[in-house]
């Protein structure tokens, strides 16, 4: 049985990074058994470390306040994610710019909560409740220089209704996320 090995890195409370771990870590799929080999968190007292470890991964904090700049802070990410033998970095939650060094070293992909390229950046979520679209959802994404602008590998999306409070749309956001990126990452790694 072929393993392949992701490293899940997070910032927050760690929701993505759960369903992550509870749907894909030592799970076995016809062509791979996935492996999560490490998580990653830049915060040290982010909720998502818990969750973590109730699954049996120790994670990595790498703090990114201790480094002097974006550059080496991901240097020693790359390092991280490389020593851990993940073949694909999922970014869940993340909430940093990465630099060239750290995209032009790891193969990575990004859960955005948008339609992109529509609403990228921080605010998504307020942008695209706020748009006058009629739909509205999520996009996985390959991590590239360009934020929020790698290649699209996913979306899912729902209809906007008129009388939908900000908070029921971001619990429809947050739903979605929670189906549609494990699902990618077992689309990804569960090939011939």
């Amino acid at each position: 049985m072929v393993i392949k090995k992701i490293a899940i890195l997070f910032s927050g409370e760690g929701s993505n990074l759960e369903k992550l771990l509870e749907k894909l870590h030592n799970q076995v799929f016809e062509h791979c058994k996935i492996e999560v080999a490490t998580t990653i968190c830049n915060r040290p007292n982010a909720l998502g470390i818990e969750k973590s470890r109730a699954y049996g991964i120790e994670p990595l904090i790498i703090d990114h306040t201790l480094f002097e700049n974006r550059e080496a802070f991901d240097k020693a990410l790359v390092e991280a994610i490389q020593n851990s033998g993940a073949q694909l970095t999922v970014l869940a939650g993340f909430m940093r710019f990465l630099t060239p060094y750290f995209t032009q070293n790891i193969k990575a992909i990004n859960l955005h909560p948008s339609l992109l390229p529509l609403f990228k950046g921080g605010n998504a979520i307020e942008e695209s409740f706020a748009s006058p679209m009629k739909v509205a959802g999520i996009s996985v994404h390959f991590v590239s220089e360009v934020l929020d602008g790698g290649e699209i590998i996913a979306q899912q999306c729902f209809e906007k209704t008129e009388d939908m409070r900000l908070e029921d749309f971001e619990v429809k956001i947050h739903n979605l996320e929670h189906e549609l990126l494990p699902q990618t990452v077992k689309n990804l790694l569960n090939r011939k």
